[in-house]
């Protein structure tokens, strides 16, 4: 069984695929390798040793050379490992212009996915060969989400920290009618009919929506009232759901109906990452407002937490658009650390490093470093031995996350002392 990555490992693991993705080189002379867990290390540099004596049949010269520095590279990289064990090895590596041509440079970088490569894999092309790793960045805990009373009904998909609500649906169906006689078992026909076709409906959009996740884990079905079990006995739900049903009395259909479900099916739904997240951010702002909890928020309180070693939990919105700029003076050593909004970052630091420098007066400061909050902090909490969870936007309590707390928040590991 897989094992499940952490949020950080996660993100950092798309970080470098994005990175990946944004270098191309000329012709075929980006190399991208892939090496399972079972394969032989000595074996694929074998095949590699072959490769580069096949590569001395290309007739243009900066290209010969460019695919066996690839090559040779990728071959050294691969034997810093002894085996390819557990999830298997990609490499890629090649020639990557720095500022135009003529200034190609071979770049090198190996992964470790977080599941295992199922196939050998040796490529040479223009871009790297990203396929089996972005294959594995889709969500593998996928749920599926129905409301349903006599009124309204609501559709969604719970897949991994993201939920989509896909449709709703009002019925059109009467309420009972409470004259006697004859029309009233007329009109109560007419109104079992209507219902079987509403019925139909729901489950026609929910057959096709929930059928196209192969992978699906659970279908919650929920409701106010016996409309959820009527509706699952008429069965119009496809076959193939039956063992994979749970239901959940919420007080609320519709969408109202969908958010409930998933606060009462947290049991069921303990895999996927959006409860866990939507767990993080309520106990967040329930600690935030009690006189004994232990949670803070802003940049400045979290980040005197993490130099203090009191943090237990950080929590980071994956939409903090915040980037810590470090500039340092050439000629005495001076240093200066700002945090900035990432859309300010082309003003504000052309004009840091227009200005003379505080303590010796010359004009000779420089960019020490520019890089994302995020991973200023993530190197912060594990260097002091926190606990990261990246939030995502995309949810309900991810989104006030970021609008009510800054998007940085955490959880000590006891009451500072003020």
């Amino acid at each position: 069984m897989v094992q499940k990555k952490s949020s950080v490992e996660l993100y950092r693991f798309k970080k470098l695929l994005n990175e990946l993705a944004s270098k191309e080189g000329k012709g075929t002379e980006l190399v991208s390798i892939y090496v399972p867990p079972d394969r032989q290390i000595s074996d694929v540099i074998n095949y590699l040793r072959q490769e580069y004596a096949t590569a001395a049949n290309i007739k243009s010269k900066t290209t010969r050379k460019n695919v066996q520095d690839a090559i040779e590279r990728a071959i050294q990289r691969l034997k810093l490992f002894s085996d390819a064990k557990p999830n298997g090895i990609a490499v890629f590596s090649g020639a990557i212009p720095q500022d135009g041509p003529g200034t190609e440079k071979v770049e090198v970088y190996h992964v470790i996915p977080p599941e295992p490569i199922n196939t050998f894999l040796y490529s040479c092309d223009s871009k790297f060969r990203l396929e089996p790793l972005l294959e594995q960045l889709k969500e593998k805990d996928v749920y599926g989400i129905l409301v349903i009373d006599n009124e309204e009904a609501a559709v969604a998909v719970v897949k991994g920290k993201r939920l989509e609500i896909s449709k709703t649906f009002t019925s059109g169906v009467p309420g009972k009618h409470r004259a006697g006689g004859q029309s009233a078992r007329r009109f109560e026909r007419l109104r079992e009919q209507s219902l079987n076709e509403y019925y139909k409906r729901v489950a026609d959009h929910a057959n096709e929506i929930f059928l196209s996740y192969p992978e699906i884990r659970g279908i919650i079905v929920a409701g106010p009232g016996p409309t959820k079990e009527a509706f699952l006995n008429a069965g119009y739900l496809h076959y193939t759901f039956r063992d994979k049903i749970y239901v959940v009395d919420t007080s609320y259909s519709g969408e109202s109906g969908i958010r409930e479900a998933i606060a009462k099916a947290s049991e069921q739904l303990k895999e996927s990452r959006l409860v866990e997240e939507k767990q993080l951010i309520q106990r967040l702002m329930s600690e935030s407002v009690s006189q004994n909890g232990r949670a803070i928020y802003g940049e400045q309180a979290v980040r005197d937490a993490l130099k203090s070693g009191m943090l237990e939990t950080l929590l980071i919105s994956e939409d903090l658009n915040r980037v810590e700029i470090k500039i340092e003076c050439s000629n005495c050593g001076y240093t200066k650390t700002e945090t900035v909004d990432g859309d300010e970052v082309q003003v504000v630091l052309p004009n840091m490093l227009s200005q003379k420098c505080p303590s010796c007066l010359n004009q000779t400061l420089q960019a020490k470093r520019v890089v994302p909050l995020i991973d200023v902090l993530i190197d912060e909490a594990e260097e002091s031995g926190t606990n990261v969870e990246l939030i995502s936007g995309g949810h309900e309590e991810g989104e006030m996350f970021k609008r009510a707390f800054g998007g940085l928040a955490g959880f000590l590991k006891g009451r500072m002392v003020s």
